[in-house]
């Protein structure tokens, strides 16, 4: 079972203040209120982008199939949306969708741990449509057993939020592995695969 690490990038790619005015003419999205804390010591959780008034649409992608669109200004640090689905473990997920050799490896599986995976294909939200990228703009992060797509630099309107699977397969990385998991994202320092560097 391939299992994306638990927070891609770290989270701190091109972290930076945003410009007062959102740049570039688009409305400026002040950061959201931060989920209540504990009295512990942790650090306080990310805004959360108000689900009535989502920061993104979903459209036709150049990446592949749909994507994820900024409709304004965000910030860096801002939680857009919980990745949401059916929780699986991971054999029924092998089970729902075996990896066929030589076949092209497309599900929206997501797997929080050892014992959980997620299916956005089964009552699963828009954050199923947030395309890979290899230079990403927004980061997958687990926090209490849930996902969460978070943006990690400033997003200007209408670009595409993206965030870097990092597909971890334990197998040797053999082009015919890599054409299994393709990645059609165009950026400068693009990998060609949606698989995680080998360590």
């Amino acid at each position: 079972m391939a299992v994306p690490r638990e927070c891609c990038g770290n989270g701190a790619l091109n972290r930076k203040q945003p410009p007062p005015s959102g740049g570039s003419g688009a409305p400026y999205l002040p950061p959201m209120s931060s989920v209540p804390r504990d009295a512990d010591s942790s650090p306080p959780s990310p805004p959360i982008a108000s689900p009535a008034g989502d920061p993104f649409e979903i459209r036709d992608s150049p990446i592949q199939g749909k994507g994820a669109f900024a409709t304004r200004y965000i910030p860096p640090g801002v939680r857009l949306i919980e990745y949401a689905g059916e929780r699986l473990t991971p054999a029924q997920s092998e089970a729902r969708y075996p990896d066929v050799p030589g076949e092209r490896h497309h599900t929206f599986l997501f797997a929080i741990d050892d014992d959980v995976v997620v299916d956005a294909a089964v009552n699963g939200n828009d954050a199923r449509w947030i395309n890979h990228s290899c230079d990403p703009n927004c980061d997958a992060v687990i926090d209490g057993g849930r996902i969460w797509i978070e943006s990690i630099r400033d997003i200007v309107s209408g670009e595409e939020l993206a965030y870097d699977y990092a597909y971890i397969l334990e197998e040797r990385h053999t082009p015919a592995a890599k054409k299994r998991f393709p990645c059609h994202c165009g950026a400068e320092n693009c990998r060609g695969t949606i698989l995680a560097k080998k360590r």
